[in-house]
């Protein structure tokens, strides 16, 4: 009986796992294992031909919920623009040692970001594109000015700019460069001059907005910074394992926040509204984009379904009366990049938890921390998993030693256990009495080989996630063939191998006295194995050494009892 309790949890356990991250997968929109999502129309490329207006931009979602300068003055949050832009756009790249950037003259819109130290997996020879405005993807960076006075229309993301910067790209010896875009005439008497500072080696720009008042009247614009993507997930995304990918803010208040599309295309996105600090973001496996504001000023925070599988969040931020002949800016910052996760906690309060490690965040930190050390001092990233995954297993020694002479012994007393059922199969009140008879004469605890493994299950989940999170495992080669940690393994060597591994493991536990559980132990570690043929080489490569180092542990304490092999 207690064998088939055994059994029945790890299957009931396994299941679980695979249920629980396919309804995840569902959840979040992604394919399911056991049956296939219908296919998603990628959002049209703004300005396409026979595509929409580009991103035209309906009022945020929160329905009328005021901004702080709508507060004061008791008037309802003024929408953002939504329309067509008056001429056609004209673009300007520019590059740096880090990204090259593609500008819009369509109110100054970054359109295209490539991450020129981070190759794309899926296509040879091409950089990972982050921004992008193309028939696949449409990930986009836009800010412009709103106002709640009646008849006064503002610069937008709408408006043609005119570029009036030069510099195309990062000389030797320069730490940065600019560019800088324009109103050609006054609308309504005011005057945007905006203006990105890309520097060297950073993957943060710099963005000032400069309003100029040329009229007669004041004006009380409030200046928008929002990202609008697709709600597809990033090309490439395995369908065997999910990561997160959609809107996120970030308030003192309400800690960090992620958001459903699909909750933003029902309108029943819950997050914090308004603020005097925080942050909004697009995150996506390995990368994420977020639009960063002083420390303790006003603003807004609104989401949005702006198009046909097309969002956008945003911040909005009031700018107080610019009297006539007066002006006012503005300085934020535009992160893009890889989710380092030291220098985005530097960037920003919070912000390192775009690197989303779920429920056991508390746990992955640290584990980061100690892995990143062990980097440090190994210079290989695959070797420094090995290392973490041995300083893990060495702190639980004893806990597992416990387990593992807890499953020796049961496997000792086995043959007497198979003999009584079969014996007694007939008197099943009978067998479960000599059964726990055995047990106590033997001082065996039938649940003593389960509850140790239990406790450390949480920090191995949380070593998973830190792996699966952690771009600077892509592209890091471990040994020969493994040339990136953070693709499978091009020759399954390393699945073959843990799949060995998890036989081998079975062999060493007590077989159950029923053939159909016995043949069911079997099946489990190969059909558990199947998903991590389709892993990153880092997660299999960490589940190997755990593996080894377990079987290692339990061979000898086997040899101790002098049950190995039986």
């Amino acid at each position: 009986m207690t064998d088939m309790r055994r059994t029945l949890l790890w299957v009931i356990f396994t299941m679980s796992l695979v249920l629980l991250w396919d309804a995840w997968q569902k959840h979040n929109g992604q394919p399911s294992m056991f049956s296939p999502a219908p296919a998603k129309t990628a959002a049209p490329a703004p300005g396409a031909a026979g595509g929409p207006a580009p991103t035209a931009t309906p009022a945020a979602t929160g329905g009328g919920v005021p901004t702080p300068a709508a507060v004061a003055t008791g008037g309802a949050a003024p929408a953002l623009p939504s329309g067509a832009p008056a001429a056609a756009a004209q673009t300007v790249t520019v590059t740096t040692d880090v990204v090259r950037a593609t500008f819009s003259t369509r109110g100054g819109e970054l359109q295209k970001l490539e991450l020129l130290r981070h190759r794309d997996p899926e296509v040879a020879d091409r950089q990972v594109v982050l921004f992008d405005q193309s028939p696949q993807r449409v990930y986009l960076a836009q800010t412009g000015l709103i106002t709640n006075q009646p008849g006064v229309a503002l610069p937008n993301h709408l408006s043609t700019l005119q570029l009036t910067s030069t510099q195309t790209e990062l000389k030797d010896g320069e730490s940065s460069v600019q560019v800088r875009f324009e109103t050609p005439d006054a609308a309504a008497g005011v005057k945007l001059t905006k203006t990105y500072t890309l520097k060297r080696g950073d993957y943060t720009i710099g963005v000032q907005h400069q309003v100029a008042n040329a009229g007669a009247a004041a004006v009380e614009p409030q200046l928008y910074l929002q990202l609008v993507r697709d709600g597809n997930p990033p090309p490439g995304e395995s369908a065997f394992y999910f990561t997160f990918t959609g809107p996120a803010l970030y308030t003192e208040a309400k800690k960090f926040q992620k958001l459903d599309f699909k909750d933003i295309e029902k309108n029943k996105a819950d997050h914090e509204k308004a603020a005097d600090n925080g942050w909004v973001a697009m995150v996506q496996h390995y990368f994420a984009s977020a639009w960063i504001v002083g420390e303790r000023q006003p603003r807004e925070f609104r989401t949005a379904k702006v198009g046909d599988n097309l969002y956008s969040i945003a911040t909005v931020v009031p700018l107080g009366s610019v009297a006539p002949g007066a002006s006012v800016a503005h300085e934020a910052r535009l992160f893009a990049g890889p989710q380092e996760e030291k220098k985005l906690a530097e960037l920003a309060p919070g912000l390192e938890l775009v690197k989303d490690y779920g429920w056991f965040t508390v746990l992955a930190k640290p584990l980061f921390w100690l892995l990143d050390r062990l980097y440090g001092v190994i210079g290989n990233w695959g070797w420094a998993i090995v290392a973490l995954v041995f300083l893990l297993k060495a702190a639980f020694y004893w806990l597992n030693a416990s387990a593992y002479r807890s499953m020796g012994k049961m496997k000792a007393i086995n043959p007497r256990i198979m003999e009584l059922r079969e014996r007694m199969k007939d008197k099943p009140q009978q067998m479960q009495q000599e059964m726990m008879r055995i047990y106590k004469e033997e001082k065996v605890n039938p649940l003593g080989g389960c509850l140790p493994i239990l406790v450390q299950m949480p920090f191995f989940i949380a070593l998973y996630w830190v792996l699966l999170s952690s771009v600077e495992m892509r592209n890091a080669p471990w040994l020969g063939w493994i040339t990136d940690l953070a693709a499978k393994d091009p020759y399954f060597i390393l699945p073959l191998l843990m799949t060995a591994s998890s036989l081998l493991q079975t062999w060493l536990n007590p077989t159950p006295p029923d053939p159909v559980q016995a043949k069911l132990m079997w099946i489990m570690p190969i059909a558990f194995s199947f998903m991590f043929f389709f892993f990153p080489a880092g997660l299999v490569l960490y589940w190997l050494t755990n593996n080894i180092l377990s079987i290692a542990q339990q061979w000898m304490i086997n040899k101790q009892l002098g049950v190995l092999g039986k």
